[in-house]
């Protein structure tokens, strides 16, 4: 543990796995972490290039006002989210560095109690531990009994298993943090990728979900995944008007704020659909195939519609079957890094080039 009480980076942990998938004759096909591969769409090299690039004064935490509208009609566009005020949106250094230390600039610290899922992206815990909070795994609410719970995360796509969280149960864990004074805080990182879920992911704040009402509802969005973006670091957050004005101000002291290059980059990625429709289409026909390639090779596949995982198993302790996939040239991750529930399975992300995902459909048939 370091000083923070964190745990130790779960990916470093990988290593002897990587040096054996490495040693394939054929190369190693790195389907372990969530990194985007694909060319950063042209459109949005040129607004990086464009005239902000030149602006030698430091950007506003906020970014422009043509910005937020922009995000707010895409909200409305792509997730049938409208009415959002460009006041309430935030653009972010990416969604991690939101995620981790979202408990800590809402004010919440010892005594208080953060709601991650039972299966959840590590860093839900790590930016409880930030704050001195408790976290607690739990898909189902009446678990937290008497705890203070602050904050409650939802994650739907899910990372890392892809389910996809039906209206009815976000309706209810909405109401239940109303009643309490909770923070409902949605990653909708992967909700730009539906693949063939059914039902298909839905915002928190869609008006089936919240009424169309954003009181105490955050919707954290990233265009890493969608946008191929990981490398500019652009993300938003946006939601109830109060809270986002909360953050807004912490973020200003605290110097949090997205250059100005990417604000320009994330408002063509927000303003221009047809690069993510192409960029879900490549993800959907990489998920058919790889799927097809560990179901034939005897792992069992569950939920993985939507997103950017496949949630497999084969009745094993993960890393007995991490360390036979990498025999085979294939590193994935662990299921164990996303919590105790995932100890038999391992994450199989789909961010490789369709050369390499072909390359590990072919090695998974000879098994």
């Amino acid at each position: 543990m370091t000083r923070l009480d964190l745990p130790d980076f779960p990916w470093d942990s990988l290593a002897a796995a990587r040096d054996r998938a490495a040693a394939h004759p054929d190369g190693i096909v790195d389907l372990s972490v969530g990194t985007p591969v694909d060319t950063v769409p042209r459109v949005l090299r040129d607004a990086l290039a464009g005239p902000a690039a030149h602006e030698p004064g430091y950007p506003t935490t906020h970014g422009p006002f043509a910005l937020r509208e922009a995000v707010a009609a895409s909200m409305q566009r792509r997730f049938g989210v409208a009415g959002i005020d460009p006041a309430a949106v935030l653009p972010t250094i990416g969604s991690k560095e939101l995620v981790a230390w979202l408990p800590t600039l809402l004010g919440f610290g010892p005594g208080d109690t953060v709601v991650i899922p039972e299966l959840a992206y590590p860093t839900y815990e790590v930016g409880a531990r930030l704050a001195g909070a408790a976290h607690l795994r739990s898909d189902g609410l009446t678990s937290a009994g008497p705890a203070r719970v602050r904050l409650v995360w939802l994650n739907s796509p899910s990372n890392p298993t892809g389910r996809v969280l039906p209206v009815e149960h976000l309706r209810k864990v909405v109401a239940w943090a109303r009643e309490r004074g909770a923070v409902v805080a949605s990653d909708e990182c992967y909700l730009g990728l539906p693949g063939d879920a059914d039902p298909a992911p839905r915002s928190v704040l869609h008006p089936d979900v919240s009424d169309g009402d954003p009181t105490g509802l955050l919707a954290v969005h990233s265009l890493s995944k969608v946008s191929s973006l990981a490398g500019y670091r652009a993300g938003f957050v946006t939601g109830d008007p109060a809270l986002v004005s909360g953050l807004l101000e912490v973020r200003k002291h605290a110097g949090m704020i997205v250059p100005r290059p990417v604000q320009a980059a994330l408002q063509a990625a927000v303003s221009d659909d047809v690069h993510v429709a192409e960029q879900a289409a490549r993800y959907d026909s990489r998920r058919t195939r790889l799927r097809a390639g560990l179901e034939k090779a005897g792992l069992q596949v569950e939920h993985s519609r939507a997103g950017l995982y496949l949630w497999a198993s084969d009745g094993e302790p993960c890393r007995t079957t991490v360390d036979r996939l990498a025999g085979l040239g294939i590193l994935v991750a662990p299921g164990e890094f996303y919590g105790p529930a995932g100890v038999r399975h391992v994450r199989v992300a789909l961010t490789a080039s369709d050369e390499r995902i072909d390359a590990a459909v072919e090695r998974l048939s000879g098994t």
